[in-house]
């Protein structure tokens, strides 16, 4: 009886009851995504589009908003230490953590265990981290200058001193780059041993492979990681919120650490511009979507797949 009650299904009844069905298991991800993204993000077009300072209704500007912005200041500014940071912290965080990852990579005893330590510091909060930092940068009883006083060197007023508060913040983005190396460790091991005793067959050096085999073979992990990171940097908040307290200010010294995300935060929730701040996050995800195409475009020259010829 049940067959023959399924057999007069037709199956465009049946596609139809499984496309149903589909849809209420996906129906709280939807729900979800409409609710927190999709509605945030058209409302902060709008907007973006009005003077609103969440007490009074929106006033229709126009572009007025985004016409400010390239008039302010400060804008320029907080792209300018923005840049900075994503440019001369980014690459040499991710060519730092190939090194390590290289390092670890290496059959030693304990091998496991140094990964582990190595991974720790980037379990620690963002906030936790930073106050742990001041403390190492402080002018007069940190242990950065007093190391550096040892041997002779240049004790820099890391937090105050505006031009070495955005390296103060790069060095510090050092000690967290556990993730990136333990993405890049797992690269590593996926890359065929055959092809480096091949190479050496072929009288290549440890240079050669590296060059030839090693970064190849890596270049679409390097690929995620300069995407990601790129967009990270931009977000760019925390740690130069906490460094910035230092010197009894949101933007550091000289707003030497007034940061993209940190200006359109006090934009928005400071002085209450919510149709300027919505407008300062629509020109960053326009600048991030430029470069992240940009990367994408020239990576068919430089990123290399396994299926391909």
């Amino acid at each position: 009886m049940d067959g023959k009650m399924y057999k007069e299904i037709s199956p465009s009844q049946r596609k139809r009851k499984a496309f149903i069905l589909g849809i209420l298991f996906l129906s709280p991800w939807i729900i979800g995504f409409i609710v927190f993204q999709l509605f945030p993000i058209v409302m902060s077009f709008y907007y973006s589009l009005t003077e609103y300072n969440l007490f009074n209704s929106p006033t229709w500007v126009g572009l007025e908003n985004y016409k400010n912005l390239f008039h302010d200041e400060k804008f320029y500014l907080s792209l300018y230490n923005t840049m900075y940071i994503t440019f001369f912290g980014l690459f040499p965080h991710l060519i730092f953590a190939l090194l390590m990852a290289i390092i670890l990579n290496t059959n030693v005893k304990g091998q496991s265990l140094y990964r582990t330590i190595y991974f720790l510091p980037t379990l620690v909060p963002a906030v936790a981290g930073s106050l742990l930092w001041m403390w190492l940068f402080n002018a007069q009883y940190g242990l950065i200058n007093e190391m550096l006083g040892a041997i002779g060197l240049v004790q820099p007023n890391w937090l105050v001193d505006p031009q070495w508060t955005k390296p103060a913040i790069i060095i510090m983005g050092f000690w967290a780059t556990g993730t990136n190396t333990i993405m890049y460790l797992a690269a590593l091991q996926d890359v065929p041993k055959t092809f480096y005793e091949a190479a050496e067959i072929d009288g290549a050096n440890k240079w050669q492979r590296f060059w030839n085999i090693t970064l190849p073979a890596i270049s679409p992990i390097s690929l995620f990681l300069i995407i990601m990171g790129l967009i990270g940097s931009f977000q760019f908040f925390t740690q130069g919120l906490i460094f910035g307290q230092a010197s009894q200010s949101m933007g550091g010294p000289e707003n030497s650490m007034l940061f993209y995300a940190i200006y359109l935060y006090q934009t928005a929730f400071s002085f209450l511009k919510m149709g300027y701040a919505s407008a300062m996050a629509w020109i960053l995800f326009i600048i991030v979507l430029i470069l992240t195409v940009i990367i994408f475009k020239t990576s068919a020259k430089w990123v290399y797949y396994g299926g391909e010829k």
